[in-house]
C-alpha cells in the first residue's frame, strides 16, 4: 500500500469531526467508544452532549451512572454507559483524573478493548499501535484478496502497514478509507487513493463475506399502568438483565393482563436478538415522569403505544 498516497489523501478529505478540530484524550476516548456501535452522525449527536455535561473523567466520575445512562438513552447498547462511567472512576482514582498514555494502562480500563485502547494511543498520545476494526477488516480484505480473514490476519496486516512517524493520523486515514471509499456496498474504486495495490478491487463487493449472526427470538409481554396523573408506572431493572439499570414498564415472559386494554405488539431487533413485545395498558398509581429517568428505545417505544409522550433529552 503506498503510504504517502493514502495520507496526502486524508489530509485533503478528512472530516472535520469534533474530536479532531478539537483533540483531547478524553474527547477522543469518548468518541471512540459511542462509535463502536453508533452511527457516525448520532455518535457526533452524543459526543457533544456527553462532553458539555462531563468535560473531564473527573466530572463523570462524581456523577452517578443514572446520570451517565440519562444522557445516553437512546444510543443503544447501554452496558457502554455504565463501563464508562466505571472507568472515570478508575481514571479519577488510579490515575489522578487523567486518562493513561499507555495501551497496555489503557487495555486494563473498564470497558477498552484492544481496538479502542489502540485508537486512543495512536491519537491521542502518538504511541505507535495498530487499529483494527471493521473498516480496517474491509480494507484488509480487499487489498488482500482474502474472503475470511481471521482476526490475526488481519491485525498482522495493520501492523505491517502503521506509518510510524504518525500513527494517529495513519490509524485514521484507514478508517476514513473504509467509511468513505472502500464502503461495504458501492465501494469507490475509481476515487481509492491505493487502487494500484489492492488485489480484490475487481470483485470488492464480494468481500470481505458479511459474517451471519443467527438472532434469537424472544417473547415478552408488558403492561404499562397509567395513574391519575398520565405517568406510567416506572420501575428500574436489575443490573443483570436486559437494559439492565434503565427505566421501564414491567415486562416479563408472563404478565397478568386481567382487566387491562391491549394495545398492540412491539418488534424491537438488537444485535443478536429480536424482541417480540405484546402491550397491553391499566390503570396505575405513583407513576414516575419519563423525562426525568433514562430509557431505552424499546421502553420509549411501549410508552408512546401506550399513548404516553417521551423525549430524549
Amino acid at each position: 500500500m503506498n503510504q504517502d498516497a493514502l495520507m496526502a489523501w486524508y489530509r485533503r478529505v478528512k472530516r472535520p469531526l469534533p474530536w479532531r478540530t478539537d483533540p483531547s484524550p478524553w474527547s477522543i476516548l469518548l468518541s471512540e467508544i459511542l462509535l463502536q456501535q453508533t452511527q457516525m452522525e448520532r455518535g457526533v449527536h452524543y459526543h457533544q452532549k456527553l462532553l458539555k455535561r462531563f468535560p473531564t473523567p473527573e466530572s463523570m466520575a462524581k456523577s452517578s451512572v443514572d446520570d451517565v445512562l440519562h444522557l445516553w438513552q437512546g444510543a443503544g447498547y447501554y452496558s457502554r454507559a455504565r463501563r464508562l462511567h466505571a472507568l472515570s472512576i478508575e481514571v479519577l482514582n488510579k490515575y489522578d483524573g487523567k486518562l493513561p498514555d499507555q495501551y497496555t494502562q489503557l487495555l486494563e480500563l473498564p470497558g477498552v478493548g484492544p481496538y479502542t485502547a489502540a485508537a486512543v494511543a495512536s491519537i491521542a498520545y502518538s504511541i505507535p499501535v495498530a487499529c483494527v476494526d471493521g473498516n480496517i477488516r474491509r480494507v484488509m480484505a480487499r487489498q488482500t484478496n482474502l474472503e475470511e480473514p481471521s482476526t490475526k490476519e488481519v491485525q498482522t496486516y495493520a501492523d505491517g502497514q502503521l506509518f510510524y512517524n504518525a500513527p494517529g493520523d495513519w490509524n485514521q486515514a484507514m478508517m476514513e478509507l473504509g467509511a468513505l471509499v472502500c464502503r461495504p456496498r458501492k465501494p469507490s474504486c475509481s476515487q481509492c487513493p491505493v487502487s494500484e495495490s489492492c488485489q480484490g478491487r475487481f470483485r470488492a463487493q464480494e468481500l470481505p463475506r458479511p459474517k451471519r449472526i443467527k438472532k434469537r427470538l424472544m417473547e415478552y409481554k408488558c403492561v404499562v399502568r397509567i395513574d391519575d396523573d398520565g405517568l406510567p408506572e416506572l420501575q428500574q431493572r436489575p443490573e443483570n438483565g436486559l437494559f439492565a439499570g434503565l427505566w421501564g414498564p414491567h415486562m416479563a415472559a408472563e404478565v397478568d393482563t386481567n382487566g387491562c386494554e391491549f394495545v398492540g405488539t412491539i418488534r424491537h431487533q438488537l444485535s443478536h436478538r429480536e424482541l417480540v413485545v405484546s402491550v397491553w395498558k391499566s390503570d396505575g398509581a405513583s407513576g414516575t415522569n419519563p423525562q426525568e429517568v433514562a430509557l431505552s428505545t424499546l421502553d420509549r417505544r411501549l410508552l408512546e403505544l401506550a399513548g404516553i409522550v417521551t423525549n430524549v433529552p
